[in-house]
């Protein structure tokens, strides 16, 4: 004889008390809201305290060492050659004239370093113009100087048969004719930083903008002479 289930048995507190002990204890959610602040306070703290540090580290560095502005100067111009390729006007001038630049210079630079640190030159690109128009690139290549020290660059602009514009094409062939002179102009910016203990300063900017005047007939330099930067 089977005894019947009572399908309508009555809540008892004893099954809420079971229940709670296999569930485990209630999760405090606002704990974990305090602790994630207070990491969150942690990491302000930790990252005002570096950037105090890094302005305190920079003024002992301005106050004490007073770190000067380097000098990157052109000291000499050596002419390999500088040709002249004019065609005159045709059939009464109904063809304009051109006219064809070719030079190879040297270019002898002198770094100076004034400060009591070393400092780091990045790469740079000095145009050599003519007339305003870009006629090659002079590549000076990034390297590090010791501090209070003086350093020889050398580089090298090559320019194969530039065709000058029709407007400059006269002003060159008569320069050459009458006055045996080249006007050029070379002009870039060299970028520097100042190393202290491992790290580097905020980029400083040094202008080169030197007028160079070189003689055809000579095949070598009239005048040259630097902007102050």
């Amino acid at each position: 004889m089977t005894t019947p289930v009572d399908h309508h048995r009555r809540y008892s507190p004893l099954d809420d008390r079971r229940h709670r002990r296999y569930m485990g204890p209630p999760i405090s959610t606002s704990s974990s809201a305090a602790s994630f602040k207070g990491c969150c306070c942690c990491l302000f703290l930790l990252l005002t305290f570096l950037a105090l540090l890094a302005v305190a580290v920079a003024l002992v560095v301005v106050l004490v060492l007073k770190p000067k502005k380097p000098q990157f100067d052109l000291q000499q111009v050596a002419v390999q050659y500088l040709l002249i390729d004019s065609t005159t006007a045709a059939l009464g001038g109904a063809q304009p004239p051109a006219a064809y630049l070719s030079l190879n210079i040297t270019l002898l630079f002198i770094a100076n370093n004034p400060n009591r640190v070393g400092i780091r030159y990045e790469a740079a690109a000095l145009e050599m113009m003519y007339g305003g128009v870009p006629l090659g690139v002079a590549t000076v290549p990034g390297f590090e100087q010791p501090a209070e020290s003086r350093r020889l660059v050398q580089t090298r602009v090559v320019v194969d048969r530039f065709n000058v514009l029709q407007a400059d094409a006269l002003d060159l062939v008569r320069d050459v004719a009458l006055n045996d002179r080249v006007d050029l102009r070379l002009t870039g910016d060299v970028a520097a930083k100042i190393l202290v203990l491992g790290l580097s300063s905020p980029r400083v900017q040094v202008s080169v903008d030197c007028a160079i005047v070189i003689s055809p007939r000579k095949q070598s330099l009239i005048y040259q002479q630097c902007g102050v930067d």
